[in-house]
């Protein structure tokens, strides 16, 4: 017997899909009962199945999946409850610009006992929604109901190639009970659709007049800037962005990354910032913001010269799921990043131009070493620490060298998980990534990220192939306990993947703190302790590292003292390499101020 629920397990997995991170419900007998069949008549499960105790993590570990493999995952959840329960999950995937595809099941409309899959359970009665999807509508890229198992394939692809799509991101599907209980005969299932009829969209690439208008820009500036933050979303744009830089001498800066976009090394990186003042902006006469959400915060004192021009590259240049958001532009070009840098290479790496402009780019080279040298040079050393007490930029900075050092790839195939918060600076300058897809973030602020993508990303690591070493995640006490730590540990044991945790454990909320000190400097909450304030965890704080411990079997510690840091490091990155546990560091480090 074949229905519903095996004609959406059979398309998920002919599309490509490996893996479902899952928490059932009485929304999913077919589901259930499809998967017994395939065992037993088939020999095994299409998908994957990772069952999640917490959707959050499902999602999470979703993401985590999808970028470092550039292919949606798949995450089931439990009707209105278990939609709810993505949580802030929904948020990242959505502004992370991360593919994947989510279904949930409905309560039952009936309760016939006529109809297969009609209400039996009193839940079901309460979970019986008006309007179950807009739960997650404004976030989706597509939303639709499943109706009948018939048309169940078309639906699915449709909603993958819209997930895969510029700009790419979330698709929800939902059925019904009874839809989920249709049945197909053996030569309807067996139909098989063409997924190579349904390839995700292209976005194109720069019109001939936007190209020439660029390549004119930058090759007579004095001084041009790249700011970017996430086309190496897509790894294949970092050594374009890299060639580009280089043929041209063009500075690069990164405002708000959440991905590499250049190597760490490069000549021509020359700055980052989260939000705070950007120097070059008062120097730099040709701007490109090249696919970035945010490249300056106007109150901060950034504004491009009266005299830049600024042209926009960008799969959404207008930045459409925001409500609000603008820059003075001269051009905004919707175009993929990937082939517009290519167009771009193409037009400029040519010896005619390069003998034409060889003084001007040799005086432009010449002022990015000199800017790159001033910023690496307040970052050459391992930061040192406040009395006992850790900064994070010292657990960092040793952290690197550790793993430098005890890996086999030197730390080039490590892969890191950034969700520090405020300390996200923090660890793109001391770890300094230098591979493509070397670092991830969820590219947005829902917190609780970290935990289940580092799970999903060392999954998708062996799918992809990418002979990592391992994957290292780095957060804040405030972001681990929204991680859902529990069932984070004990799903990275049941699936037998080892990450390392860093909390850099401030005490707290610090993020709080600093908001409230951007708008009251002088305030009376700016001589406040941060328990006086509500956002300290005080001296009753959880001992993170065993609840880690506790649920998944891995290895915890706490330190305090920065004596204790390098051989508690060492001892951590052992265990993961070589014990193949979990093992968590929690570092109390000073109070961001």
């Amino acid at each position: 017997m074949y229905t519903a629920a095996s004609v959406i397990f059979k398309t998920l997995a002919e599309a490509g899909v490996t893996h479902a991170f899952v928490n059932w419900g009485n929304d999913h007998p077919a589901f259930l009962e499809e998967l017994e069949r395939e065992r037993q008549q088939e020999g095994g499960t299409r998908l994957a199945i990772v069952a999640c105790p917490h959707e959050m993590v499902a999602l999470s570990a979703a993401q985590g999946y999808a970028q470092v493999t550039g292919r949606p995952a798949a995450v089931i959840v439990h009707v209105d409850v278990g939609t709810q329960g993505l949580a802030s999950a929904v948020h990242n995937v959505d502004r992370g610009r991360t593919p994947v595809f989510i279904f949930a099941g409905a309560a039952p409309q009936s309760s016939d006992a006529r109809l297969k899959g009609t209400k039996n359970e009193w839940p079901m009665w309460l979970q019986d929604v008006p309007d179950q999807p807009s739960i997650v509508r404004q976030y989706m890229r597509f939303t639709s109901q499943i109706q009948s198992a018939k048309n169940a394939g078309p639906m699915i692809m449709r909603a993958l190639q819209i997930a895969s799509s510029e700009p790419k991101g979330p698709v929800y599907l939902w059925a019904r009970r009874e839809t989920t209980e249709d049945e197909v005969d053996g030569s309807q299932f067996q139909e098989t659709l063409d997924v190579n009829k349904w390839p995700p969209a292209h976005s194109g690439a720069l019109p001939d007049t936007a190209l020439s208008t660029i390549v004119e820009a930058l090759t007579t500036a004095q001084f041009p800037l790249i700011i970017t933050a996430n086309s190496g979303r897509n790894p294949k744009t970092v050594p374009l962005l890299s060639e580009l830089s280089t043929i041209l001498a063009i500075g690069v800066y990164t405002s708000c990354p959440t991905s590499v976009c250049v190597p760490w090394t490069h000549e021509n990186y020359i700055g980052m910032s989260f939000g705070g003042k950007n120097e070059m902006l008062d120097h730099a006469d040709v701007i490109i913001l090249l696919d970035v959400d945010i490249p300056w915060i106007d109150t901060h004192g950034n504004k491009s010269r009266d005299d830049a021009r600024v042209f926009i590259i960008d799969p959404d240049p207008l930045k459409t799921t925001m409500a609000w958001s603008h820059v003075d532009a001269d051009l905004l070009c919707r175009a993929d990043t990937e082939a517009a840098l290519s167009q771009l290479v193409r037009a400029v790496d040519t010896s005619s131009l390069r003998a034409t402009t060889a003084p001007l780019l040799s005086a432009r080279q010449e002022r990015l070493r000199a800017l790159r040298a001033k910023w690496t040079d307040s970052l050459a050393r391992t930061p040192s620490f406040v009395g006992e007490t850790m900064t994070a930029a010292h657990v960092l900075g040793t952290l690197r060298a550790a793993i430098e050092a005890q890996t086999p790839s030197r730390g080039e195939r490590v892969l890191w998980v950034n969700e520090a918060t405020s300390n996200l600076p923090n660890v793109w300058a001391y770890l300094r990534p230098g591979q493509p897809g070397g670092m991830v973030g969820s590219g947005a602020s829902g917190l609780g990220y970290a935990l289940g993508a580092s799970i999903g990303a060392v999954i998708g690591g062996a799918v992809a192939q990418r002979g990592l070493d391992m994957v290292g995640c780095i957060v804040g006490d405030g972001t681990f306990l929204f991680g859902v730590p529990a069932t984070a540990y004990w799903l990275a044991k049941r699936q037998g993947t080892p990450f390392l945790t860093i909390i850099l454990n401030n005490g707290g909320w610090a993020s709080p703190r600093l908001s409230m000190l951007g708008v009251y400097p002088q305030g009376h909450g700016s001589k406040a302790t941060m328990d006086e304030l509500s956002v300290g965890f005080g001296p009753d704080m959880p001992d993170f590292a065993q609840v880690a411990v506790a649920a998944g079997g891995a290895w915890g510690k706490r330190i305090s003292k920065a004596d204790e840091l390098q051989a508690t490091l060492e001892e951590a990155i052992r265990v993961v390499l070589h014990e193949k546990r979990c093992a968590v560091v929690d570092c109390i480090v000073a109070n961001v101020v």
